[in-house]
């Protein structure tokens, strides 16, 4: 015996407020629901409004455009006959909630708000939102007058209810529940909820849809029952960019898995499941059943009339459940090259851009920063070609093109969009310059090849004339200061330049569209993190597609990008020594960013990670890294280290308070705009932990350590 059932869950790329446009992609991801014989249609959490709304949450506004979308979806008849779970905030009783409202024929069952927040790292959603902090608990909710016209319901449930049909129950539980060591889906199962929705806004971070994926499997396989994920897509209106992956598992097997990459405004993911299936595997659990049956949590039944299942009198062999397949997931170089290139797709397109323009260096950051908008291309062509519409319309809107034009290759993308730049002086070498003119040949972009000593000795010689003093370089005999300022001047003229010839460049090639180009910036987590960047230099830009991604993770992007897209003179940048080339190169000395770091760039990545991730001040750092580089260091090594990473980290945090907006990749991010909230004025010294960390060192090497200055307790 069988009860088989369709089931709909979905990607939506949604943009933050832009009510119209998400109303439209929730519509037709109802009639592909639908069309594929679904009785129940998930959406994104938050889907009307967008997730990334922030501080917009805060006006009554989007409460009363949310409520004047979601009427205008479910009075449409093409959206009766299937059991609708839609996203959007709901005041109640003068309290703004994260909620769910399920419907069904144009009829309102019932809201559910959000039970847990998410509210630590790029999330602060109780800046925003109250949790419902009444499990199973539900109250009388007054729909507004304009809604009880179209319902004809003035009063719904409102609360932690269950929907219960004729021959299935469904519950419903937002994005973080799922997080949380007490997840909802445990007690719904136990009493008897079989189909479950989780509505989503999870971003992407590299290597994370493993965390959630396991989240997911394992309930489904303790608990049994089927589970609908759905989530945002794209990017909304910020940092972040919500990586889909729309999900539908049945007994801790996936039977349904939406793209976690992709151009598609709308993707529904459907599979046919056997509620029998679900009923024997829970039955099978002897514990499961004695914790059901004594369970005390009861949650209240929103009763319907309805029948979800095929009906067995109208048995058609046809209908089959779907079969089990393996998740699908990408390496941590697929993901840089998929991730940030539709991030900056939907950047360009939604804010009406021409294109992009980068200062291409001849170093590795830049190099890889041009490979993802290559990407972008790549996909933008491959989406074109399969007939995508939308991208079809956005790309000729773009770059200008007639409405038949359909591009072949990348390189006819690049060619309109993307502009390419070295700026060179007396300290660039011919070998960064080379790179950078063979890299923008092969994939395509508008190059400018040029040099600004000229500017640059103008800049200087002002200085001398307005104060009588000429700095020089330290090779030369200068002062660290006199160094440093010749370096940055460089550094700061060429984001001068770079926002000039943005501006300028497409009226320069007869560009119609009089808006200018979008700067990015490429310096990477790691040279955040430590403030190897001249404030307002270069890395200051519109925005940063590798701002969140790791000096090692984006080598090993490079060498998947060398083989993928067929360009061996992506090593060469593999194997250059970086170097910013701000000084003189003579016989002697050549400038590396390691050296003058000092400390690598994989030293970086682990720094960052035990200081934002495991949420390390320096002494606990330095006892933790003593257990692990020692013997290869010894502790007074370790302590070097540690004491200086620091001390870099904090004079230099007041940079990270002007960052560009990066595309936020990494958990250690030190993006000081939302995500890590530290002050920017600190004591570099960190004395009182320096003191502890010298008392270890000096007992490892069996030495007297230095006296802590502790106050006597009378």
């Amino acid at each position: 015996m069988s009860q088989l059932i369709t089931l709909a869950t979905c990607n939506l790329n949604q943009w933050a407020l832009d009510f119209e446009g998400n109303r439209d992609r929730i519509l037709e991801s109802i009639r592909i629901a639908k069309k594929r014989g679904a009785r129940l249609r998930v959406g994104p959490e938050l889907e009307i409004t967008g997730y990334g709304c922030l501080d917009h949450f805060l006006e009554n506004d989007l409460c009363l455009h949310s409520w004047e979308m979601y009427v205008q979806i479910i009075k449409r008849p093409e959206t009766f006959g299937i059991l609708l779970d839609i996203g959007m905030p709901v005041l109640h009783k003068n309290i703004r909630y994260n909620c769910r409202l399920l419907s069904l024929d144009g009829k309102i069952l019932f809201i559910r708000p959000k039970l847990w927040l998410a509210n630590d790292g790029n999330y602060r959603e109780m800046r925003f939102f109250t949790p419902w902090l009444k499990p199973t608990v539900v109250e009388d909710f007054v729909l507004p007058p304009e809604i009880q016209e179209v319902t004809g319901q003035k009063i719904v449930p409102f609360g932690d209810a269950v929907v219960n049909a004729l021959d299935t129950c469904v519950g419903a539980e937002t994005c973080e529940e799922l997080f949380t060591p007490q997840s909802p889906n445990i007690a719904m199962s136990l009493d008897g909820v079989e189909i479950i929705t989780n509505s989503s806004g999870s971003h992407h971070e590299l290597r994370k849809l493993n965390k959630r994926m396991d989240l997911i499997l394992n309930a489904t396989k303790r608990c049994g029952g089927v589970y609908l994920y759905a989530n945002q897509r794209g990017c909304d209106g910020d940092r972040l960019y919500y990586d889909g992956s729309a999900l539908i598992a049945v007994n801790g097997k996936v039977v349904a898995q939406g793209s976690q990459f992709s151009l598609k405004d709308v993707e529904v993911v459907t599979a046919t499941v056997d509620l029998e299936e679900v009923r024997s595997y829970r039955a099978a659990i002897m514990s499961r059943c004695l914790q059901a049956s004594t369970t005390d949590v009861r949650y209240q039944r929103i009763d319907v009339p309805i029948e979800l299942a095929v009906k067995k009198e109208r048995f058609d062999p046809t209908i089959m459940p779907t079969k089990s397949k393996a998740v699908a997931y990408h390496t941590p170089q697929e993901e840089i090259a998929l991730g940030p290139a539709c991030w900056l797709w939907d950047y360009i397109r939604r804010c009406n851009g021409t294109g992009y323009f980068l200062p291409l260096s001849g170093g590795i950051d830049s190099c890889a920063t041009a490979m993802i908008v290559y990407s972008m291309c790549n996909i933008v062509v491959n989406e074109a070609l399969e007939g995508n519409e939308q991208v079809l319309k956005d790309v000729r809107r773009i770059t200008g093109n007639t409405d038949e034009w359909v591009p072949q290759k990348p390189q006819d993308i690049s060619s309109k969009i993307f502009h390419t730049c070295y700026m060179g002086t007396e300290n660039s070498s011919k070998e960064t310059r080379n790179r950078s003119s063979e890299l923008s040949e092969k994939i395509g972009s508008y190059h400018v090849n040029l040099n600004m000593d000229s500017l640059v000795s103008s800049v200087t010689s002002l200085f001398e004339v307005a104060t009588g003093k000429k700095p020089i370089y330290k090779i030369f005999g200068g002062s660290q200061i006199e160094n440093l300022a010749l370096q940055n001047i460089q550094a700061r003229l060429r984001m001068v330049l770079a926002y000039l010839f943005a501006q300028l460049l497409p009226w320069v090639r007869g560009n119609k569209n009089l808006g200018g180009l979008l700067v990015l910036g490429s310096a990477n987590v790691d040279e955040c993190l430590r403030g190897y960047l001249t404030k307002y230099d270069c890395s200051s830009a519109d925005i940063n597609p590798i701002g969140g991604i790791s000096k090692t993770d984006l080598k090993g992007f490079i060498a998947y990008a060398s083989e993928k897209f067929e360009m061996p003179i992506l090593n060469d940048f593999l194997t250059a020594t970086p170097t910013a080339e701000l000084e003189p190169i003579t016989e002697t000395y050549v400038q590396s960013d390691e050296a003058d770091m000092g400390m690598t760039y994989e030293e970086l990545s682990v720094f960052g990670y035990l200081r934002k991730v495991e949420k390390c001040g320096p002494y606990s750092m330095f006892l933790k890294l003593l257990h692990q580089w020692t013997p290869k260091l010894t502790p007074s090594q370790v302590a070097e280290k540690v004491k200086r990473f620091f001390f870099f980290y904090a004079i230099n945090r007041h940079k990270q308070t002007v960052l560009t907006p990066s595309y936020h990749a990494e958990q250690y991010s030190p993006d000081d705009n939302r995500f890590d909230l530290r002050p920017f004025l600190i004591n570099p010294r960190f004395p009182w932990a320096g003191k502890k960390i010298d008392q270890v060192v000096a007992q490892c090497e069996g030495k007297p350590g230095p006296e802590l200055d502790v106050l006597s307790v009378d």
